[in-house]
């Protein structure tokens, strides 16, 4: 059995935590930094297939040193100048499989429940001329919009949505909202459109976000990206830095590292104003701003307020320091973006909730002003004190709200965290089976809807209304088409999430008027 002192970076073992169900349970972790306080060592671990929001410091208690794994060293390889070079790394990472995205056709359609007045939605997809549907051929594309034709049953309710536009391939290179990753593989996935290619695996750099070489300063950038520049990665910043953060009645314990200055990273707790977000390194030194601090909402202007919420449109070039402190803030909690200090490109909208002593931050979400890819949301974040309460998908929903209004669909950037897919998918399946659901029959024949029209109404992407579909497993192959099928299962829990989902956004309350951004005079 290993030494406590043989314990390095890079090692892995079995380290004891607590589950949800506060039962001990020994997963494997890797080792990311070692410390030494008062004689003591503390280990920093990183729990392998688990968010890295859960990693910790632990003592040497809690490791198990009989199967611990020392990291390998590789053989010495030449470099591209010819020297040799050699560098031990830990074991070999996780990699993540490929996904198999090809939609396997079902011979019989989903079988549900029968109900009183069962639902049973057919879409029949016309395929390009050069190529004749197949009955039971997996790869037939799915085309993009739909209409519907009657079919009169005594026992089913169908609606038959024939479409004769442009197919989308099957094989087309997907993107994370098409994929709907559930118990740690993909369930579904749609075909993205073509021609519109994004950033390699959201990796690259954002050329955008550079100034001009020449030194002369370049006009405001009217685009920009959040994506987290994964390959710049590096121990530090997979550490979490700052212990805790008081806001307002609030303590929050942060999930990811952040780039808060070095010298607030070692104290116990670091306070803001959770006004104007400024940071600062005593509660004596709160106290002091907040006698000099006049704000008691977010600046910028009001465009929503229902009851106790109000929504805050703040220009990130306007009010550039609050924007910062809020991308510094949002950075504790999301892994997957990245900070800009130029704020410049982007809107942001906060969420508040209002009592006696002012308007209280709940979230927020940024946006591009001008998006190229049809991003209406670059970040969404609600604050952990609030989660789990509806807010995340009233963001949401705001957020397509605007999109209404501008006339656009949108989607938004990815990738998206863990939480932010959830409550996507969740918002997405309940705002498509609730159209479906409230379909009407006109002079006794079967309602009709096309994909495009599901796409209008709702203002999201007809790809993300697909994938979504497709998540919720309705569409099937069956007699040389394809078809929906409502379950009394899907229907039950339909309705039984529409009876909790209190929080909606009432369009009446919203006072918005879409700026054009590519007039500089709007700048």
């Amino acid at each position: 059995m290993a030494e406590v002192g043989e314990v390095t970076e890079g090692c892995r073992l079995p380290v004891l935590r607590r589950n949800q169900d506060n039962e001990d349970e020994w997963p494997l972790a890797e080792i990311l930094s070692v410390k030494d306080i008062s004689g003591r060592k503390l280990f920093y671990v990183h729990y392998i297939d688990f968010n890295k929001r859960l990693d910790e410091w632990v003592t040497h208690d809690r490791l198990d040193l009989k199967k611990i794994q020392f990291p390998k060293k590789e053989a010495k390889t030449p470099t591209k100048n010819g020297l040799p070079g050699s560098r031990p790394s830990s074991p070999e990472r996780e990699v993540r499989k490929t996904l198999d995205l090809s939609l396997q056709p079902a011979s019989t359609p989903a079988s549900g429940k029968t109900l009183p007045i069962p639902v049973q939605i057919t879409l029949r997809f016309n395929l390009p001329k050069e190529r004749e549907a197949v009955p039971g051929e997996p790869d037939q594309p799915l085309s993009s919009s739909s209409c519907v034709q009657p079919n009169h049953r005594t026992t089913k309710r169908k609606v038959e949505v024939v479409s004769p536009a442009t197919p989308v391939p099957a094989s087309t290179e997907t993107t994370q909202a098409s994929v709907f990753p559930q118990n740690g593989s993909a369930r579904r996935a749609v075909a993205a459109q073509p021609g519109r290619k994004r950033k390699s695996n959201c990796l690259g750099t954002d050329e955008d976000s550079q100034d001009s070489s020449d030194g002369i300063p370049s006009a405001p950038r009217m685009t920009g990206s959040l994506v987290s520049d994964r390959s710049h990665d590096d121990i530090i910043t997979r550490m979490k830095n700052i212990e805790c953060i008081e806001l307002g009645r609030h303590r929050l314990k942060p999930w990811y590292f952040s780039p808060y200055p070095q010298e607030l990273t070692t104290l116990p707790v670091l306070y803001l104003c959770e006004f104007c977000l400024k940071y600062v390194k005593s509660l004596k030194c709160l106290q002091r701003h907040l006698t000099k601090c006049d704000l008691r909402h977010p600046p910028g202007n009001e465009i929503y307020r229902k009851g106790t919420i109000s929504f805050f449109e703040i220009d990130g070039r306007k009010n550039k320091s609050y924007s910062q402190n809020l991308c510094l803030l949002a950075k504790c909690f999301l892994d997957h973006k990245t900070l800009y200090y130029d704020t410049d490109p982007f809107l942001f909208y906060v969420m508040t909730e209002y009592d006696c002593k002012g308007f209280h931050i709940v979230g927020y979400f940024s946006k591009e002003k001008e998006s190229t890819e049809d991003y209406n949301v670059a970040c969404i974040l609600t604050l952990p004190p609030y989660q789990r309460r509806g807010y995340g998908k009233l963001l949401i929903e705001f957020s397509y709200e605007l999109s209404k209004v501008e006339g656009k669909t949108g989607t938004p950037e990815k990738p998206l965290s863990d939480l932010g897919l959830l409550s996507y998918r969740s918002y997405w399946s309940q705002t498509i089976l609730e159209i479906l659901m409230n379909l009407k029959s006109e002079n006794g024949e079967r309602p009709q809807i096309t994909i495009n029209e599901i796409s209008e109404i709702t203002s999201i992407k007809k790809e993300d209304v697909i994938s979504t579909l497709q998540y919720l497993n309705l569409i099937n192959y069956y007699k040389g088409q394809y078809i929906l099928t409502l379950s009394e299962d899907i229907v039950d829990g339909h309705e039984r999430a529409m009876l909790k989902r209190i929080l909606r956004i009432d369009s009446k309350c919203l006072h918005f008027t879409p700026k054009d951004w590519s007039k500089r005079g709007k700048w």
